[in-house]
């Protein structure tokens, strides 16, 4: 993924370079048990639950923290994790407190906001909004503090897997430029979006039917949402797209653009002028934007989504963004990643110890994860379409569907019960919708809402 200076200086500082027993000395090579690729929040959880299980892991993040990542909106169902993690005040100190999700409609000019509170899942009903740069080196430090051995500005540059369960080889570049060589008994890949194993093995498949590309950026002065939906997120549903108003520190707006092939095709000129004239097309943008600073360089990334063909083998495992990516209107991202960590960590604790039970174990890890990735993809997919659209600004509560839709967006992804129904409920209403649709019938709701620039 192409990186972007963090505009607003850290307030966590991480110390550069390969703490001591990280690093091999020269000629020698670093035996641990597991060795993970990459220090972002699925690398950093999976490092910091397999240490304190008293596993020798080494994690190795090709760049210093902290820096630049995009994905700044957290979900409810994190703090779970955050808590086992022991990480939770400190998320809560470095970011904007997240009660729930507003939707703006460019067609009607009208918003609907979904608190988390009022979901089905009691237990977690709120989250925060964070810049990554200060969320990544939280977690990357908490994983140092419970014993893991890393690494910064160490790349891995190649993995030669033993046979018949012997260690694995792998070679990595210092931060001085020197050639490391480490020997675990298995590797976790978190390498994000650089997918390293998967572009080793070629089993990376774009996903053709929701190709969609991004444009974001950092401003100063945009207007923000006060009284009940301060802190919200905000999802401005435009033609060809949406755009993410994620409230940061330091009154600091994260907005982006995610656009389908019809919003790309034929545009001409630079990330930043494509940006500023979509920020100009929508009516609903525009009005937040009028006084609005671009404090940081304008960033580009396609090819958004995309997952590995292979999951798991013989002593490895991909986890996190390096197995798969999802289109981030829901802000499923981090939690993906850091649900992926505390499972991989899982799989590669069994395996040590039982490789026959570890297979078992990671085969029924990528039933759960791909199921979980199903089940909020089936929204993405559709979030463009004008019946998903009208539910989504007239949502409903028969049957609960309101309230197990708040509870997909708080990130309660993965099997559960109480939400058969409720969403079962939900795409039938949309399925007679979308028929309604197609034979040319025009169906206005009825749902309360208000102006989305009345602020």
């Amino acid at each position: 993924m192409p990186e972007l200076a963090d505009p607003v200086s850290s307030r966590i500082a991480a110390p550069v370079g390969a703490p001591q027993g990280a690093t091999p000395a020269p000629g020698e090579v670093c035996e641990c048990d597991v060795l993970v690729i990459g220090g972002g929040p699925a690398g950093s959880t999976a490092a910091a639950l397999l240490a304190e299980r008293g596993r020798d892991v080494v994690m190795l993040e090709k760049d210093a923290h902290p820096r630049f990542h995009i994905g700044e909106s957290l979900l409810p169902r994190n703090t779970e994790l955050f808590d086992r993690l022991g990480v939770r005040e400190q998320i809560a100190a470095i970011g904007v407190h997240k009660p729930g999700a507003e939707f703006v409609s460019d067609r009607t000019g009208k918003s609907v906001h979904f608190q988390f509170a009022d979901g089905l899942d009691q237990a977690y009903t709120y989250s925060w909004q964070v810049r990554r740069a200060d969320f990544d080196a939280t977690l990357f430090a908490n994983a140092r503090t419970r014993g893991a051995r890393v690494a910064e500005r160490t790349r891995v540059t190649d993995v030669v897997f033993g046979v018949g369960g012997a260690r694995a080889h792998v070679s990595a570049i210092g931060p001085g430029g020197e050639m490391l060589s480490y020997a675990p008994r298995f590797v976790l890949d978190a390498s994000g979006r650089d997918t390293f194993l998967g572009r080793k093995m070629h089993s990376i498949k774009a996903n053709k039917v929701h190709n969609t590309a991004a444009l974001y950026g950092h401003f100063r002065g945009t207007v923000t949402r006060t009284g009940e939906l301060a802190g919200f997120i905000t999802v401005h549903l435009v033609e060809d797209g949406w755009f993410w108003f994620i409230p940061l520190p330091d009154n600091v707006m994260s907005v982006g653009f995610v656009g389908d092939q019809a919003a790309f095709k034929g545009r001409k000129g630079t990330p930043h002028e494509l940006f500023m004239a979509r920020l100009q097309a929508s009516p609903t943008v525009r009005a937040r934007m009028k006084e609005a600073e671009l404090i940081s360089d304008v960033v580009s990334t396609g090819n958004y989504a995309y997952a590995s063909k292979i999951h798991s083998g013989d002593g490895y495992l991909m986890i996190g963004d390096a197995f798969a990516f999802i289109d981030p209107v829901f802000s499923s991202g981090v939690l993906l990643a850091m649900t992926s960590g505390d499972l991989g960590a899982g799989v590669a604790d069994t395996w040590l110890d039982n490789p026959v039970a570890g297979r078992a174990m990671a085969r029924r890890m990528e039933r759960d994860l791909r199921a979980a990735m199903q089940r909020i993809s089936w929204l993405i997919y559709r979030i463009n379409t004008p019946a998903l659209r009208m539910l989504f600004m007239a949502p409903g509560n028969r049957l609960r569907m309101r309230d197990g839709l708040i509870s997909l967006l708080a990130g309660n992804i993965r099997a559960n019960w109480s939400l058969v129904f409720p969403v079962l409920a939900f795409k039938s209403i949309y399925y007679v919708m979308t028929l309604l649709h197609r034979l040319g019938v025009q169906w206005q709701p009825g749902a309360v809402s208000t102006p989305a620039a009345a602020e």
